[in-house]
């Protein structure tokens, strides 16, 4: 079978569908609002840089620029189509997860995010994805992922559906704590956070030298 595309009829089909777009409009505002508002608690000020990863036609930047019109935004997708109609309009590169940091990002970026798309990803580019994605988060990560402890519904030709363990290790591997629903911080920035804004005792960092669409 041919590689899963992601062109004009993919985006069509799971993003403009009449039946379901304005749900899903309402719910992209309300993630971005969410990932804005847990950033600026973190940080003590307004957002001032972004990075989508896997931004596909970079859905959140309209947004983000209405809600932070001087905000800096930055996309990176693997859609040779959504980088060639949107790249210009809102800067947008062409790159695979796994060669994230291969494209010289001028980061660190107040917010990363990583939308409905991780378990997408082959697994041999998981790691060097990470670490790329972890080298340029100066505030909070937004690494919404499922797992195969999840039921979903959606776009599900070539989902990787792995454990939660299998993502945890990776996360904390490259120093990214977990700090609520599918935020993540360096742990510098993490260690300034109480035991329950970081989910509980168990959750603190150790200091060392539903719809799956994508």
């Amino acid at each position: 079978m041919p590689g899963k595309a992601y062109d004009r009829v993919y985006f069509d089909r799971w993003y403009r569908n009449p039946r379901t777009r304005h749900d899903l409009r309402a719910a992209r505002e309300r993630k971005v609002a969410f990932a804005l508002a847990a950033a600026e608690l973190l940080l003590e000020r307004p957002v001032r840089s972004v990075l989508d990863v896997g931004c596909g036609e970079a859905a959140w930047q309209p947004i983000l620029e209405r809600m932070r019109p001087k905000m800096r935004y930055a996309g990176v997708d693997s859609s040779p189509y959504a980088v060639a109609r949107f790249g210009e309009r809102r800067n947008l590169r062409l790159s695979t997860f796994g060669r994230l940091g291969e494209l010289g990002h001028d980061g660190p970026y107040d917010l990363v995010v990583c939308s409905d798309m991780l378990h997408y990803v082959p697994t041999v580019e998981v790691e060097p994805g990470l670490r790329a994605l972890a080298g340029l988060v100066g505030g909070v990560a937004f690494i919404e992922v499922f797992t195969s402890a999840d039921s979903i519904i959606g776009d599900m030709r070539e989902i990787k559906l792995r454990s939660p363990a299998f993502y945890d290790r990776r996360l904390r591997a490259v120093g990214l704590v977990h700090c609520g629903l599918y935020c993540f911080a360096p742990e510098d920035l993490a260690a300034n956070l109480t035991a329950f804004e970081l989910g509980g005792l168990d959750s603190r960092p150790r200091r060392s030298p539903r719809p799956a669409r994508r």
